[in-house]
């Protein structure tokens, strides 16, 4: 099924730049998306999702109201939501296995929709930035192409991606929108940051430097967030790269080192010590995923199921 815009079929570009030429009045989402200040989302009823994860849901949910990704420059966020039922995927996409990321946030969100007749798919893509690399345009081509090649009429609502992310200065291109928030219920998709990542930042950022796939972190029929098992060992030259200076970690651990967050490093410094050396506990002990509950004043509790 093609991948409509104004419910006609979209053509696709050879370029990013043809396309917001071709469809011009994608602009106008974009800046009404940048114009608004971030907003600073709490824990409570937030689900953060990291780098190569994405979460669905639905308004009946009792725990997840919010579902939250940020620290994207070249990578870009994607917002599938139906609009019958309400339920909606983020996904947090990095140029691994594209195709492959856009049907599974299909599915999982289909699958929530099930029995639902009326109400249509829309899709919101944003992050991206005129990058040196060209890294941007490529995941921007790679997902409008992927959404195209779907089973399923996709409605592409937000595009606020790569050149329409951008700004310039001092000679250097920065993308504008570094992470973005959805609230289930409504719908409404807005720029935010984040104070609180977790539960395990550090073992889920370590599953994508091992090149661990897209995976989807929530069950939504029991309210669980679930990380699966994946084989942890020590990464034999953290040590090496924990003895560089800021500035190469900079150069050889991001796409875009000129435009990182403040905390890049110390994000990137912790997972690193945390592959240098055997940890206390066992992060799946017996190969068995780790779960958590949210409490109501919006803790991930850890839950531990017997053999």
């Amino acid at each position: 099924m093609p991948l409509l815009l104004n419910d006609q079929p979209i053509s696709l570009p050879s370029s990013t730049r043809e396309f917001i030429e071709r469809y011009s009045k994608l602009k106008e989402g974009a800046e009404t998306l940048k114009s608004k200040p971030a907003v600073k989302v709490d824990s409570k009823g937030l689900l953060y999702i990291q780098q190569r994860e994405f979460a669905a849901t639905t308004p009946q949910d009792g725990s997840v109201s919010i579902l939250g990704t940020e620290d994207a420059t070249t990578c870009h966020m994607v917002t599938l939501r139906h609009t019958g039922c309400g339920a909606t995927a983020l996904g947090h996409c990095d140029g691994m296995d594209t195709a492959v990321c856009v049907s599974k946030m299909l599915n999982a969100v289909k699958s929530l929709s099930d029995g639902f007749s009326h109400g249509r798919y829309e899709v919101h893509l944003v992050g991206g930035f005129m990058d040196e690399g060209y890294l941007s345009q490529k995941l921007t081509l790679e997902l409008l192409e992927a959404l195209n090649s779907q089973s399923e009429k996709i409605h592409l609502e937000t595009y606020c991606v790569t050149e329409l992310n951008d700004v310039k200065q001092q000679n250097t291109h920065w993308p504008v929108i570094y992470g973005i928030a959805v609230d289930v219920k409504t719908g409404d998709i807005f720029q935010a940051t984040f104070p609180e990542r977790g539960p395990d930042e550090d073992i889920r950022s370590a599953r994508t430097f091992l090149a661990g796939p897209m995976m989807s972190i929530y069950d939504s029929k029991v309210e669980e967030l679930q990380i699966e098992p994946y084989e942890w060992k020590p990464f034999p030259h953290a040590k090496f790269w924990l003895q560089q200076p800021d500035h190469v970690l900079l150069e050889y651990f991001s796409t875009s080192p000129l435009v990182e967050p403040p905390h890049f490093i110390k994000h990137w410094k912790n997972v690193l010590k945390f592959l240098s050396a055997v940890p206390e506990e066992a992060p799946f002990p017996n190969s068995k995923p780790r779960n958590y509950k949210k409490t109501a004043d919006g803790v991930w509790r850890r839950l531990h199921y017997a053999s």
